[in-house]
């Protein structure tokens, strides 16, 4: 329904606005491992949220996210006759402005006949970088708007630095803040609005479960206001909170466990300690002058 009603910007080509904020592309490369000269199968795969699938070895989303891209299936071979073994390989060529990721916690025992949740620790983070799921050619476009962010980070630590007593932290929240302010640089790739052109992105709601059950439990709303402060909406009761109790989110108990999240792009401001003949100072002027 919100495909149907959501239209898309006039300088897009995607179907609807859901599609073109939201929409992952994947190329995808099916090969037979027990025939190494059947030619692979390659298709493009689209979906609107990435799932993390949860192991016994998946700690960390990062990790559950890379997993999604490789999996191992069993079909019908044709140059064998009968099924075999495929691996399936998947690699991001677009990236969309704010991604949703399903925390895939339900599973069905069949011995039991019930749903049950995986209660797991899996750690998720403020900041998440999807670059190493892309493409070869997905990373060569998203590097000239990393290199402007790591100059942007390297010119706030020495911002920081030259306070007594700040560092890392401080360059840390004054880039936090910088997200609310006004005046970015386009996220997007100027012949795709809605995509992401960097692979950064910023946590922005968190979806939680509490219970062991798909079919009972309570769900609540956490969603990011300002900086590192938070509300969370638990029905009709709304209260401010920290960023830090929305980290503690990530499982483990029968606690309030994240189940789908939201990040959205990561926004690089226009004014950022760019050098210019206009702002050189008078000291730094005499320096040149000395040192040419």
């Amino acid at each position: 329904l919100l495909q149907a009603k959501a239209p898309s910007t006039e300088s897009s080509t995607k179907a609807s606005a859901v599609e073109q904020f939201l929409g992952i592309e994947c190329s995808s490369e099916t090969k037979c491992a027990e025939a190494e000269g059947e030619e692979p199968s390659k298709s493009v795969e689209k979906f609107l949220q990435f799932s993390c699938y949860i192991d016994k070895d998946v700690k960390y989303l990062h990790t559950g996210l890379k997993n999604r891209l490789s999996e191992n299936i069993e079909k019908h071979s044709p140059s064998l006759g009968r099924d075999a073994q495929y691996i399936k390989s998947m690699a991001i060529t677009r990236l969309p402005g704010y991604i949703t990721i399903q925390m895939v916690r339900f599973h069905f025992k069949q011995k039991e006949a019930v749903n049950a949740k995986v209660l797991k620790d899996v750690k998720f983070p403020v900041m998440l970088d999807m670059f190493e799921m892309c493409s070869t050619e997905m990373q060569d476009r998203l590097r000239p708007a990393r290199t402007q962010f790591k100059e942007y980070e390297d010119w706030l630590v020495y911002q920081a630095s030259t306070v007594k007593g700040k560092g890392k932290t401080e360059a840390l929240r004054a880039e936090r803040e910088a997200q609310d302010g006004e005046g970015h640089e386009d996220w997007w790739f100027s012949e795709d609005v809605g995509s992401s052109n960097s692979g950064y992105y910023i946590l922005q709601a968190v979806l939680t479960h509490k219970g062991r059950s798909s079919n009972s439990g309570h769900y609540v709303g956490w969603v990011r206001q300002k900086g590192d402060t938070w509300l969370k909406c638990d029905d009709d009761e709304v209260s401010p909170i920290h960023e830090e109790d929305v980290l503690k989110l990530s499982g483990g108990g029968d606690w309030h466990t994240a189940y789908l999240l939201v990040y959205g792009p990561r926004k690089l401001p226009k004014v950022r300690g760019q050098k210019t003949g206009s702002d050189e100072t008078p000291a730094a002027a005499t320096e040149n002058m000395e040192t040419s």
